[in-house]
């Protein structure tokens, strides 16, 4: 247990046509879907013609116990509706790759450790540049941006995803994340050059999301946008589990910020879960989110609904002590493994560097180094936050072209730590990780091409028997259709009536 549980990473990536700002980048958007899945092949990827199975989507039921009408929701989120001329598919390591209003989407598949977030969230960069690579050789220079703004008013989503047991009641869920989703971005932000939606004042800031937040808590994911979002779309048993849909988060190209955001938030889940997050409750959350994000110096003090006056530091502190607390009490679900350590030293190592001089983190952390780099630039050429080559040069910063991109170039040269090897992310491009369902989705995608007609992260639908009529196996647990649960089964069926026979005599 620990920092173990089932988790993910979404991101919607930037895209642009070189020379043709005006392009459409729904189309463009769709362009990239279908460029990847055409030069991965059928063992690699669904066809965009196959569909995403919608049986169990929820979008509009919220955690805190109402479903929204349909009549009164915004077209945004209406994400349970097929659209077959929107690009979508599934691919063999169990990510989604699709067409997400108008950004190309990259979902990873289940993991359950922070090291493989990281892992498939790297592969998913990979999957991105190639996509863009066979563009270009088509003579379309895309461009692709792991980034959340783009400096004109408009921010699209790095979203997180954690299984969480049903029985936690979601006020406590509320309230213990509330302080720790206003302060993480010390350590979890991505940088951005500009103040405001739309960059109307000149400066840098932690976070690229921060200035996008308008509430506490919410439904909706493109407006408004919550701290704490309410959707309960538990895609597993709804009985067991809800999701943990979090929408705050930075798209990172650093390895160990990466791993923070996930470990971090995984910890402070488990302290609420066990009834031990600490009492730090902010009098303003939100204002707190842009004011945090506003103060690279990390001195400001935010005032606690009690009176207090403590840092982000302080407050993340906080969150380390009781941690700290519930492991040495040997408190359920608070163990001393490998990938708990791993997060802990990490944690205490930058924090330390933070709270010493928040530049100690160049290397480590992507907004420190983000800044230190932009710094360079304005010491050597005498530019204020306002000029343009500021703003370019964050753009590029997150280009997930190897040639091009400065975060990218920084990590393979060293100058950004990096936490996993380059073959693991490359095999992760193609192989899904062993121990979640997302084995068996991507198995069966590589082993029985042209016969999966849909999927999603609870199902898969295969064309089986003579008359090709569509048979659907659904997934609830995600313990379960692993390498340990079902390899053998798979490996040893040869097209999906064999499969479907075997999970028959399996259940029965």
């Amino acid at each position: 247990m620990s920092v173990r549980r089932v988790m993910g990473i979404e991101t919607e990536y930037g895209v642009t046509l070189a020379g043709q700002p005006g392009a459409d980048p729904v189309l463009l958007s769709g362009q990239v879907v279908r460029s990847y899945t055409a030069t991965a092949g059928p063992a690699r990827a669904l066809p965009t013609g196959s569909g995403w199975d919608y049986a169990d989507e929820t979008p509009l039921r919220d955690a805190r116990g109402y479903t929204v009408a349909r009549a009164l929701a915004h077209v945004s989120q209406l994400t349970d509706e097929d659209d077959p001329a929107v690009a979508n598919s599934v691919l063999s390591n169990g990510a989604r790759l699709y067409v997400d209003h108008a950004h190309p989407e990259y979902s990873s598949p289940e993991v359950l450790t922070p090291r493989q977030a990281v892992t498939w969230d790297r592969a998913g960069e990979l999957v991105m540049a190639q996509a863009a690579q066979a563009l270009a050789a088509q003579g379309r220079p895309v461009r692709l941006y792991k980034n959340n703004v783009d400096g004109k008013g408009a921010s699209y989503g790095t979203h997180e995803n954690y299984l969480v047991p049903r029985s936690v009641p979601f006020e406590a869920l509320v309230r213990g994340l509330l302080p720790f989703f206003a302060t993480r971005q010390v350590v979890t932000g991505a940088g951005r050059v500009g103040l405001g939606e739309a960059s109307e004042r000149p400066g840098f800031q932690l976070s690229q999301r921060a200035d996008y937040i308008e509430a506490e808590v919410g439904l909706e994911t493109t407006l408004r946008r919550p701290l704490v979002n309410t959707r309960d779309e538990p895609h597993a048993s709804a009985d067991r589990y809800r999701r943990l849909h979090v929408i705050i988060g930075d798209a990172n190209v650093g390895d160990v910020a990466t791993l923070l955001k996930t470990g971090l938030t995984s910890l402070v889940l488990r302290l609420v879960e066990a009834g031990r997050a600490p009492d730090v409750d902010l009098a303003d959350p939100v204002a707190a989110v842009r004011a945090v994000s506003h103060d690279p110096a990390l001195q400001l003090k935010l005032e606690l609904r009690d009176g207090r006056r403590m840092t982000a530091l302080d407050v993340l502190a906080a969150y380390r002590e009781a941690v700290g607390a519930a492991l040495d009490a040997g408190v359920p679900g608070f163990e001393d493994d490998e990938d708990t350590r791993e997060v802990l030293e990490l944690w205490d190592e930058v924090t330390g560097r933070l709270a010493a001089d928040p530049m100690g983190c160049t290397g480590l952390l992507d907004w420190v180094t983000k800044y230190a780099l932009l710094q360079g630039y304005r010491d050597r050429d005498g530019m204020g936050w306002e000029d343009p080559r500021l703003a370019a040069i964050d753009i590029q910063w997150s280009d997930v072209d190897p040639a091009r991109g400065l975060g990218v170039r920084m990590r393979a040269a060293g100058r950004l730590r990096s936490l996993v090897a380059e073959e693991a992310v490359r095999a992760a491009v193609t192989d899904p990780p062993d121990d979640t369902r997302a084995f068996f989705r991507g198995r069966c995608v590589s082993r029985y091409a042209g016969q999966v007609r849909a999927a999603s992260w609870d199902s898969v639908v295969f064309a089986a028997g003579p008359a090709g009529g569509l048979r659907r196996v659904e997934l609830p647990e995600p313990l379960l259709g692993t390498r340990a649960t079902h390899g053998d089964l798979l490996a040893g069926a040869a097209d999906p009536e064999a499969l479907l026979a075997a999970l028959a005599d399996t259940a029965g």
